[in-house]
């Protein structure tokens, strides 16, 4: 029973294989797998996962800064009959709180023996600093080196005498080669806690010196030991982030901006970028607490550490840091500002194939390719919002294609790419409050809980009409950068509002050819031309109709045939309507760069059943009219298509208007009890076709939604009225 009543004081490491082999009430030592709303799961063993629960936290489950990978200590408190694992808090988190380690080896017979401790890799466990003038900064409680090398030589000394004053006896010795009981340890422990008080009273009792005349000459020595280590460390030696992978071991000096700041369970993680590359600098004063608290983003400063590789990763240990001003800060700030711009402007764009709109931009692709490029190298995260169609799935893969080389070139962590960069499909093409308090609220939560920078936002074939100014200014009051590249003409409003706007009729341009899928695969290449191959196909797969015949042409170059760009077109279309608030990354990819032809096949095939359903029941279904100089088809979408199912109804009433149209002046109406879509043979001035329904049916509340989805809003008491408005507008400007 001794054995269970010290128990606690002891962590374990979990060797077993099953949950059940686990001992309720004991502390384990685990590496933290992932979250979820409800808590944070913690692996015990290979196969032996626990959660725990957001209610056993003595802190917000947001406010902790557990990262997947970490090491952490956690106690068993239940494991269930279906083996699910019941985790505790544990307010220790370092070996060092714990008075003793043992492995649980259920089946091994290593069971009970302590657990050898390695020099803990997790980062240092000191941070060396050496006073000076200016703005050098020391978390607090740390010892200098020279006060760890004067207690670490008291220690030593102690061990030594203790060893040698202690006799081994016979019953010692021939217990050597059996299994530790609970016994043994029991008086370890004890053993451990006696050693610590022993510690502890030492300084109390350690003698004075001699004379004082001795003591100021220690003093003496002791102040120009530091004098001249601190010479020796002004006078160190710069090196760039991007040579470290040769100096692994040596410590070194760098300088660069502070990009952001990470608390993990054990030090503090700064990530700082110099001219050439990015590196993580761990600073370490107790488990869990803010090394370098007054250290903000955006700081200059040099650092003094150690290069090590964790996990396959290169780090530097921070042994000191200084925060850079005046002349020193501006050097530092000088010598960046020249290497971004250097590195983030492109020297020009090749486009995919000779296409005149796309031409006549080439000056704003060069602009925000740029932009793209130089918030990777500035650690700014990228948020891209594309429709949830085919035509904006394919663009925000083409632009995803081209950015996360780079940012797993710049960045050395493994989860970089989606650290820094995000899709998030809209549904629909206006920019509104909704998704803007979104994106500007997660921008918040990101710069005040991580230090992270504000996001540049790029928005591809969305945000370029009034409807969207509310939610590009609620993004300007915040000096988020935004980035706009649309196919279809933009509004006056929104090229005085943006950063960069790519439009073709902007620059005069004749754009009624154009996909923003091929205008962003364009941009995909100028801003990182090692995809050009990866993309070249993407143009065609874009277009439902009427694609240009010089990308069908690039497609089939690189082996994606007619069938083949029909296919992956449906597919993509496919799933971009289910969860389409997910941005389905790595399925995308699958689908339209690296999977084989079964996968888009499989999911094509989906597509057109799904499809024809629909369209037959439309068809049936579908009311003729003549209004003026127009032939109109009719659908009331609510009586007649599965509202909530796929296909979504500005998708039907496509497919629908491709394969009733006749003539010239011909539109299609689907008819829903709040809504309609209109499409047309010819070009309609949207806007006006609404304004005049309005003069014509006041009290029917029509209202333009969407432009480009040619969604227009009503009153549901006043569907008629509207429906005849609309199509009376629609014939005049035929």
């Amino acid at each position: 029973m001794d054995w269970i009543t010290h128990e606690e004081d002891v962590w374990f490491e979990f060797r077993g294989n099953s949950p059940h082999q686990l001992v309720p009430g004991r502390f384990y030592k685990g590496t933290v797998d992932g979250y979820a709303d409800f808590g944070v799961f913690v692996d015990l063993a290979s196969n032996v996962t626990g959660l725990l629960h957001r209610s056993e936290l003595d802190r917000r489950l947001e406010s902790l800064d557990w990262e997947p990978g970490d090491e952490v200590f956690v106690q068993v408190k239940n494991v269930r009959d279906n083996g699910n694992i019941d985790l505790g808090w544990s307010i220790r988190q370092s070996d060092s709180e714990f008075r003793g380690a043992r492995i649980h080896d259920p089946d091994g017979d290593a069971d009970g023996q302590p657990v050898e401790q390695e020099a803990e890799s997790g980062g240092p466990t000191t941070v060396k600093t050496r006073p000076k003038t200016g703005k050098t900064t020391k978390p607090a409680g740390v010892s200098t080196s020279s006060e760890t090398a004067d207690s670490e030589s008291d220690a030593d000394s102690q061990s030594e005498q203790d060893a040698a004053s202690e006799p081994e006896s016979e019953s010692d010795a021939g217990d050597e080669d059996r299994a530790p009981t609970a016994g043994d340890v029991v008086d370890d422990i004890a053993a451990n806690g006696e050693s610590e008080q022993e510690a502890d009273a030492e300084p109390e009792s350690e003698p004075e010196s001699d004379s004082e005349s001795e003591d100021d000459a220690e003093v003496d020595a002791e102040q120009e030991a530091e004098a001249d280590a601190d010479d020796a460390a002004d006078e160190a030696e710069r090196v760039t982030l991007a040579s470290i992978d040769d100096r692994v071991g040596d410590v070194i000096r760098v300088e660069g901006e502070i990009a952001s700041v990470r608390q993990t369970g054990g030090p503090t993680v700064f990530e700082l970028r110099d001219e050439t590359a990015i590196a993580d600098c761990a600073a370490f004063v107790e488990a869990g607490v803010r090394a370098y608290p007054e250290v903000e983003v955006g700081d200059y400063v040099r650092i003094d550490g150690e290069v090590e590789r964790r996990r396959g990763e290169l780090q530097i240990e921070t042994e000191e840091l200084t925060i850079l001003d005046g002349d020193e800060a501006d050097t530092v700030a000088q010598r960046l500002a020249d290497a971004l711009s250097d590195e983030a402007r492109p020297d020009a764009v090749a486009p995919l194939a000779a296409h005149e709109p796309v031409a006549a931009v080439g000056k704003s692709l060069l602009d925000a390719a740029e932009a793209i490029r130089r918030a990777v190298l500035e650690s700014r995260p990228i948020v891209v919002r594309h429709t949830a169609t085919a035509d904006g799935y394919v663009a925000g893969a083409a632009v995803e294609r081209a950015v996360l080389p780079l940012i797993r070139e710049e960045h050395p962590r493994d989860d970089a790419e989606y650290h820094y960069f995000t899709r998030r499909p809209l549904e629909e093409a206006v920019y509104g409050m909704d998704a803007a308090t979104n994106d500007v609220t997660r921008m918040l939560e990101d710069r005040d809980r991580h230090d992270e920078k504000l996001p540049l936002v790029l928005l591809l074939g969305a945000g370029s009409t009034a409807e969207s100014l509310d939610g590009l200014g609620l993004l300007g009051v915040y000096g988020s950068e935004r980035v706009v590249v649309d196919a279809a003409p933009a509004d006056d409003e929104v090229a005085a509002e943006v950063d960069v706007l790519v439009n073709p009729a902007r620059e005069g341009a004749d754009a009624r050819d154009l996909s923003v899928g091929a205008l962003a695969s364009t941009l995909s290449v100028a801003v990182n031309d090692d995809v050009r191959d990866d993309v070249s196909h993407l143009p065609a797969v874009s277009y439902w109709e009427n694609c240009p015949q010089q990308y069908l042409d690039l497609a089939e170059s690189h082996g994606f045939d007619a069938d083949r760009v029909r296919e992956l077109r449906e597919a993509v279309a496919l799933e971009a309507y289910y969860q389409s608030y997910q941005d389905k990354r790595e399925l995308i990819a699958d689908l339209l760069f690296d999977a084989d032809e079964g996968l888009a096949g499989h999911v094509s095939e989906q597509f057109r059943i799904k499809l024809e359903d629909e369209i037959e029941t439309a068809q049936a279904n579908l009311e003729r009219r003549e209004v003026g100089a127009i032939s109109a088809a009719v659908l009331d979408s609510d009586a007649y298509s599965h509202r909530f199912d796929f296909p979504p109804t500005g998708l039907l009433v496509d497919e629908l208007h491709r394969r009733t149209r006749e003539g010239d002046a011909f539109v299609t109406v689907a008819l829903g009890m709040d809504e309609l879509y209109l499409r047309a043979t010819g070009d309609l001035d949207f806007r006006a076709v609404v304004e005049s329904a309005a003069e014509k049916a006041p009290a029917a509340g029509l209202a333009a939604a969407g432009i480009r989805e040619g969604r227009i809003e009503f009153l549901t008491g006043a569907r008629d009225e509207a429906l005849e408005a609309v199509l009376d507008a629609a014939a005049e400007q035929f």
